[in-house]
């Protein structure tokens, strides 16, 4: 599939194209030569953190999820084209600041979806793919009473796919998974081409240093320390350019009304992601041995924690030939290179000083 051909001149709008994932996305767009809309957060006027660099070769529209005018007001744009893809990326998206702040998380990923939605139902625009991105923290833990319902690797593991039970454990992850099925009410009740997209833990260049990887690399980039939570849980690490293949991929040649997830397709305890971060850092000589403490704070609440992520991608895979490109290594590597070459982007962001 010539998924650069294909996105040539399209008509595309996303909405958190400033963020970590959303920025990548619509960096790769404007190199494929799409017609490139994005929906950023008023507050971000001036600024642009990590698209600052494509502003002459974007349209920006400012406004907030939270405000239907204004996502209406962005959306109208949309009426002079057709066949348009729109990526819905923006988000709150981390799980410790859902606990913090509910609210905000709540009118953000819920009533922002709704927004948007239903201002394309109001505008009666031409869309070709609506894709929502959810999350794999949606499938949560197992439930004992829904054990038989899972599909089992080999060797036991948990294998989560599109036909595996949810079970949020954060209201970040219930959030997602409500935003997930308010795209699917609007694709059975007025046809709207909608398709969610659970994207496994991706990391990389310019993601926020408050996530796993960022903070690890972040703090053993300044210190000697290394403060964590509880480094048990396993997880599945997809780079970021595989993810944003994996919506382009959705985009072009998903299926309405249906979901798909994708990784790497293996998981690994945060304890050695840990360990293989240090190790990649020191091989480039960014950093000696850090000592690893782990402190109360930093653990999730209460009973919230997910404990096993493993993703089969099969279904992505067969319709559409995506796979993983990039081994955990050499995305480690490409990720300590732009957190030690680009400090100004993340200083002040850190959760740790």
């Amino acid at each position: 599939m010539n998924v650069e051909r294909r996105f040539a001149d399209r008509p595309v709008f996303i909405t958190g194209a400033d963020g970590f994932v959303g920025s990548h996305l619509t960096e790769q767009l404007v190199e494929f030569g799409a017609n490139v809309h994005v929906f950023v957060r008023a507050t971000s006027s001036g600024e642009l953190r990590n698209i600052r660099h494509l502003r002459d070769s974007i349209t920006i529209h400012r406004g907030d999820l939270r405000d239907a005018h204004s996502v209406k007001e962005a959306l109208s744009v949309l009426a002079d084209f057709s066949e348009t893809i729109i990526f819905h990326l923006a988000a709150q998206a981390h799980v410790g600041d859902s606990w913090d702040r509910p609210y905000e998380t709540i009118d953000t990923n819920v009533v922002g979806t709704l927004n948007l939605l239903q201002s394309i139902v109001d505008l009666d625009l031409d869309i070709a793919k609506f894709d929502t991105a959810g999350t794999s923290e949606e499938y949560g833990n197992v439930d004992s009473r829904m054990a038989d319902k899972h599909d089992y690797h080999d060797d036991g593991q948990v294998l989560l796919n599109e036909r595996s039970p949810v079970n949020p454990k954060s209201i970040y992850a219930t959030s997602k998974l409500a935003a997930d099925f308010l795209t699917m009410n609007y694709h059975d009740a007025y046809g709207l081409p909608g398709v969610t997209t659970r994207m496994f833990n991706n990391y990389g260049p310019r993601q926020n240093p408050r996530y796993i990887t960022g903070t690890i690399i972040t703090q053993a980039l300044e210190r000697d320390i290394i403060e964590l939570g509880n480094l048990t849980p396993k997880r599945d690490m997809c780079f970021v350019s595989d993810g944003v293949r994996g919506h382009m991929h959705v985009a072009l040649d998903g299926n309405p009304g249906e979901e798909y997830v994708y990784g790497y397709g293996e998981n690994i305890s945060m304890r050695k992601w840990t360990n293989t971060i240090l190790e990649v850092g020191a091989e480039e000589g960014y950093w000696d041995e850090p000592e690893i403490v782990q402190t109360e704070d930093r653990y999730r609440p209460g009973d919230s924690d997910v404990e096993e992520l493993l993703v089969g991608y099969e279904k992505l895979h067969d319709e559409t030939g995506w796979e993983p490109n990039v081994s955990w290594r050499e995305g480690i590597r490409r990720t300590i290179a732009w957190y030690a070459n680009n400090p100004s982007k993340w200083d002040g962001r850190v959760d740790w000083r």
